[in-house]
């Protein structure tokens, strides 16, 4: 990512690279979509948390630490290497909940699940909506009631990152109106996960059914009764590491078809000589930049938790998103036939970019998002 990095960073991304490309490349990638049950290797990820990819957003208190101080712009690092390898395993949902955890948790919760999460042996995921209108106040919920000193928790959320593997969810639910976050084992009477069919072939996603399911008082976040800002801060780091997933992918496509348009020749002449080509892949070269800018300025604005965060994420997702899917489908009509077929990586850039697109929010969930944030009303 083009970002000012420190010597360290550089050296974190480019170890996080070379261990990416060595033990899990693309035909890996292929492979694992077949023989392992959850689309990843348990021991691989391990592998990667001990590299540092889930305590980025972990304070040193609770056993985490950053790379650069800044634990989000360290982080995007290895979602733009995830990106451009089309890499399983869940760095998005382990990483928003463990900075749940360091940010707004207990030291009882933390303490609990933290270790897990951040040596790879446990996996934990966000249980938000991803409907239409899932990430705006009023949207679709959990609904919860009060039961004693705890709560009583029912309905279906759904698509969720990793819940087919997950250990623990934090899930969001509402009370009269008031939406609370709740950890909750995966283990708990009532909780049933369904595996969905999932357009990406190595992230999997699971509908969570809770069954009138029963939590004591200290599964509330923090003890938090209104976890809206909990909400705001959690999706707005969401954003930003799906921002920059993406932002890798269109980067690496664009590499691999320019470097076939070089190969590959047309009445003599390599295909990238030809002007009207150039002026294509001049168009996704700016489109790659300007990706790369939006999200490195929203991951500032987020690590730095400024006045303008939420809105600059947000700005960075409805940008992306909403040209990321035929940025991508004009690189299999650069590439001709070939693009189109069963052994060409793009269909697997192009699933990526589909499902992220949708999750956490659409473009025009995300621009009513910054049209509430300016006070504009619904847009």
């Amino acid at each position: 990512m083009d970002l000012e990095l420190t010597d360290d960073q550089g050296l974190f991304r480019e170890t996080t690279a070379k261990f990416i490309e060595a033990t899990c490349p693309i035909d890996t990638v292929r492979e694992w979509s077949e023989s392992e049950p959850h689309g990843f290797n348990r021991k691989w990820w391990s592998q990667g948390a001990e590299l540092g990819w889930t305590s980025l957003l972990v304070s040193e208190e609770h056993g985490g630490g950053s790379v650069s101080g800044h634990g989000l712009l360290d982080l995007i690092l290895v979602a733009e290497e995830q990106g451009r390898r089309v890499t399983p395993g869940p760095l998005l949902p382990v990483n928003v909940v463990a900075a749940a955890l360091s940010e707004f948790g207990t030291s009882e919760q933390a303490d609990r699940h933290l270790p897990g999460l951040l040596s790879g042996e446990s996996i934990a995921t966000w249980c938000i909506e991803a409907g239409r209108g899932s990430i705006l106040p009023g949207g679709p919920r959990l609904q919860a009631t009060k039961d004693g000193a705890g709560y009583r928790i029912s309905g279906v959320t759904a698509p969720i990152e990793a819940a087919d593997v997950a250990d623990l969810f934090l899930a969001v639910a509402d009370v009269d109106g008031v939406p609370i976050h709740v950890l909750v084992d995966a283990a708990t009477p009532g909780v049933v996960v369904s595996e969905m069919e999932s357009i990406d072939f190595v992230r999997r996603h699971g509908a969570v059914h809770f069954n009138d399911v029963s939590i004591g008082a200290g599964s509330l976040l923090g003890g938090v009764a209104d976890a809206s800002e909990q909400i705001d801060r959690l999706l707005d780091l969401a954003v930003v590491i799906q921002c920059a997933s993406m932002s890798g992918a269109i980067d690496q496509v664009l590499g691999f078809t320019l470097e076939y348009a070089f190969d590959r020749y047309s009445f003599g002449r390599p295909l990238a000589s030809y002007q009207a080509l150039k002026h294509r892949f001049a168009d996704h070269k700016i489109f790659a930049e300007a990706s790369l800018a939006t999200t490195v300025a929203a991951a500032n604005a987020v690590d730095a938790r400024a006045g303008d965060a939420s809105e600059l994420a947000s700005t960075a997702k409805a940008y992306i998103a909403q040209s990321v899917t035929s940025e991508l489908h004009d690189f299999v009509q650069l590439t001709g036939g070939i693009g189109t077929t069963w052994d060409h990586d793009l269909h697997l850039f192009i699933r990526r970019a589909v499902q992220e697109r949708a999750l956490l929010g659409s473009p025009a969930d995300h621009r009513e998002r910054i049209a509430l944030i300016l006070g504009l009303g619904a847009a």
